[in-house]
């Protein structure tokens, strides 16, 4: 189609809204209105020529009493959609009264085939009709969108000597102009463009980086391609473009089929208009509303390739709890078998469910096929880092990883979408990596590659301009290293979280205050032998601070055993409540005392061989003056965690001893707590420090500076002798 027509119809169009909409709508609210009319007119047009064939079929139908008249009445119209109503728009036209053109236009729109009003119903645009007869501007909505300088049919307009006077508008034609419009709307709407809008560049960007490493494997036949947070489809019709252009570039015939969900009713009517438009009826249907995450419109099956922008940043708490909250979740997207846990799961914090729709796409990934499936889907910088060893993000991080299925991520400009100005990254990922990725993942640092725009669109000011995308995708085809490209292997993503311990030191205080403290505690939980046996012990211990709790506790289980006092864990809750404090200096306290040849020495994780004094001995340690293998109890006010890396040279043990024992001795690690964590970080990969300023530069300011305080302070000396 010629350029120039194109402009002229969208510009025309586009003038529809300031000419007959100024005053009723504000400016946010043309698209309300413009969107479902330019799509019910382009309908229109197509189903004029088969009009009274549907009519009559409508007629023959309702004689012979058939309920189910769809697929007929589509055939009778030679489209995937029909109007059985008895007009079309250029009835209405002539429509005086404004009560007889609302009835009649609400008859025609109630004449289109269920597809059609799915759209209509989510464009709410039978919402509008009340607004458009009010101000009496219906008839010169419908007025405009008829006018004979603008063709909007797929057959030309002919002059009376038959010679064509206005060009016909085949389906591609309308979808681009259809989607030219809606660019139009989002960047009006700048506060809400980059909620269901993503920039032509980035989406030109993810479908090369799809499609362009395995170019030459396409053979022919059909694809499929998903994308689960589809807005108003741009992703999905770029990505057929691009691939359809490929095939034909290498000699295939390709068939390709698009299918998409969206939660929100506008843009899921965006999208379905477009493909209707496009001719592309049965794209049409495999576009589906609601939500991806708790309500799976292709739960049962798989796609060639698949790429998203799915909200980041967003509660994703509704669909959480109607999966049945972390505890009780079972969809089995989400919850899966991996590194030996049978529940293995990937549920990320309720305030962003971002990686949600990418565990989505994984377990739609194909498995019995040479190419298996690509995935492309833009993420912000949360999904890189946030979430410790064992959280959700880091979960899911890992399950990607270790299954060898992330291939790259690419770092964007930033200020590259409408509304946000923060870092965004594109994952790629395959489960068909070629021979030199595998156990690799390559990241590529583009953040300096862009150029500018001359006005900013929303938060939008820059672009990526052809040569970027060129160069990024040159990066993806022929991996190397260079300052902006890094091959790292998968394990340098991983690490271990070690809880690292410290022993609990208990000084015990018998002085006056702590026993009445301890008394009158011990009448509030009715344990009224306790404060006599610990007066006792008391008496023969003395007031000065002990050191020693292990020996302190044992000499009172001795007591209490020889009073045939039940010792409880109540009771020795009440006594280090008010009788002990911490203290570095006192000894460690004793958790678990083993039976000779029943644990082994191990200070590593804890576990150390002392002799203790009989009271603190207990039974099965043997002989006093002989050692005994103890565990001690850690105090959790000194417990800390680590991270040690997967290629940790000698592992956990190697980083313990030099990087912990040094610096406290007595720690020990808590292996039943260990974890294995991912993180990402471009930051740590492509930091540049800033260079040193030259020290001449230094000493000059300094001079400077010395030069202008002397100045000051003559000042200040003299204004005090005044």
């Amino acid at each position: 189609m010629n350029s120039n027509i194109h402009s002229r119809i969208v510009s025309f169009i586009w003038g529809i809204a300031d000419d007959v909409l100024r005053d009723i709508y504000v400016r946010g609210k043309y698209r309300d209105v413009i969107l479902p009319m330019v799509v019910i007119r382009r309908l229109d047009a197509v189903l004029e020529p088969s009009k009274e064939a549907v009519l009559v079929m409508k007629k023959q139908l309702d004689e012979a009493g058939i309920a189910n008249q769809h697929a007929a009445l589509c055939q009778a119209a030679g489209q995937a959609f029909y109007n059985a109503s008895p007009f079309t728009l250029r009835d209405l036209k002539s429509r005086a009264k404004a009560q007889q053109l609302r009835a009649d236009f609400e008859a025609y729109l109630d004449g289109f085939s269920p597809n059609v009003q799915e759209i209509l119903d989510k464009f709410r645009f039978r919402n509008q009709i009340d607004t458009l007869v009010e101000a009496d501007i219906l008839g010169h909505l419908i007025e405009k969108l008829l006018d004979p300088d603008i063709n909007l049919s797929p057959d030309p307009v002919l002059n009376p000597d038959g010679s064509e006077r206005l060009p016909a508008l085949d389906n591609h034609a309308m979808g681009t102009i259809f989607e030219e419009l809606i660019r139009r709307f989002n960047e009006e709407n700048n506060e809400e463009a980059g909620e269901h809008f993503t920039p032509r560049d980035v989406v030109t960007l993810m479908a090369d980086l799809i499609f362009l490493p395995i170019a030459d494997r396409i053979e022919s036949g059909t694809y499929l391609v998903y994308d689960g947070a589809c807005g108003t489809g741009g992703m999905l019709t770029v990505a057929e473009e691009r691939l359809q252009r490929l095939a034909r570039e290498h000699g295939k015939q390709v068939a390709i089929h698009l299918f998409g969900q969206e939660i929100n009713a506008e843009t899921f009517a965006i999208t379905k208009a477009d493909l209707l438009l496009k001719g592309e009826g049965m794209e049409a249907d495999n576009m589906k509303h609601g939500s991806t995450l708790s309500a799976d419109a292709f739960a049962d099956k798989t796609f060639d390739f698949m790429l998203s922008n799915p909200p980041y940043g967003k509660s994703w708490k509704t669909d959480l709890e109607r999966l049945g909250g972390k505890e009780g979740m079972t969809d089995p997207r989400f919850v899966v078998e991996h590194a030996g846990d049978p529940e293995y799961k990937m549920i990320t914090r309720s305030s962003d469910g971002q990686l949600m729709f990418l565990v989505n796409k994984l377990s739609k990934m194909k498995h019995d096929t040479p190419l298996g499936s690509r995935i492309a889907e833009v993420h912000n910088g949360s999904a890189l880092f946030t979430g410790d060893a064992g959280s959700g993000e880091s979960n899911i991080r890992r399950w990607i990883i270790e299954n060898d299925w992330l291939e790259a991520i690419v770092a964007l400009p930033e200020n590259l979408f409408y509304n946000t100005g923060i870092a965004t990254y594109i994952w790629l990922l395959t489960n068909r990596k070629a021979p030199g990725r595998q156990g690799k993942v390559q990241l590529i640092d583009a953040t300096g590659w862009f150029e500018p725009l001359r006005k900013n669109l929303g938060k939008k000011n820059c672009r990526l301009g052809e040569e970027h995308i060129q160069r990024i995708c040159d990066l993806i085809i022929h991996p190397r290293e260079t300052e902006q490209s890094k091959i790292l292997p998968n394990e340098h993503f991983g690490y271990w979280k070690i809880i690292v311990e410290r022993p609990l030191r208990l000084r015990v205080e018998l002085t006056d205050a702590r026993l009445d403290a301890l008394h009158r505690a011990c009448e509030s939980a009715k344990e009224y032998e306790l404060p006599e046996l610990i007066q006792e012990v008391a008496e023969e211990l003395g007031t000065e601070p002990l050191y020693d709790y292990n020996a302190f506790i044992g000499q009172v289980r001795a007591q209490a055993k020889a009073w045939s006092l039940r010792w409880t864990a109540k009771k020795e809750k009440l006594l280090r409540e008010h009788l002990t404090k911490t203290d570095e200096n006192a000894q460690p306290v004793i958790k678990k005392l083993y039976k000779p040849g029943k644990a082994d020495r191990d200070p590593l994780h804890g576990l150390y061989e002392v002799e203790l004094p009989s009271p603190a001995r207990g039974r099965g340690a043997g002989g006093e003056g002989k050692p005994a293998i103890v565990q001690y109890e850690a105090d959790t006010s000194l417990r800390d965690s680590e991270q040690v890396p997967l290629l940790e040279k000698g592992g956990i043990e190697a980083f313990f001893h030099r990087e912990v024992l040094p610096y406290v001795p007595d720690a020990w690690i808590d292996e039943t707590k260990t974890q294995i964590g991912y993180e990402i970080s471009f930051t740590r990969e492509f930091y540049k420090p800033a260079p040193m300023r030259p020290l001449e530069e230094i000493v000059a300011d300094i001079r400077a500076l010395e030069r202008e305080t002397e100045g000051l302070l003559d000042e200040i000396l003299v204004e005090v002798e005044r």
